[in-house]
């Protein structure tokens, strides 16, 4: 008996750690860039050239009720997937240097 289970164990651990060692080598689903633009972000909110992203997103919640999907730079502009409340997914583009909503909702 013992034989045959550890050749069931061995089975699972060979089906279980293919998946394992390709979730280590997937690409990151924010891109190959997002700490570059992460960093953009930051050091143009604390130069004061870009309006936090806080604000932008507390200003789309007062807009339109719902929560954010995910939000990030991307050139000169903050793009803003939102998830209204009533089911429908909204992207928002904002200018990042004056926060005024250019398109969504």
């Amino acid at each position: 008996m013992k034989p045959i289970r550890a050749l069931i164990v061995a089975a699972a651990l060979a089906a279980v750690l293919p998946d394992a060692a390709f979730a280590q080598r997937r690409p990151d689903s924010l891109g190959a860039d997002w700490r570059q633009q992460q960093d953009q972000a930051r050091g143009g909110v604390q130069s004061g050239r870009l309006v936090p992203l806080s604000r932008v997103i507390e200003m789309i919640s007062r807009r339109v009720p719902g929560r954010v999907l995910d939000a990030g730079l991307e050139g000169g502009n903050y793009r803003v997937r939102w998830a209204a409340a009533d089911g429908r997914r909204i992207d928002f583009i904002v200018d990042a240097q004056t926060g005024q909503i250019l398109s969504g909702g």
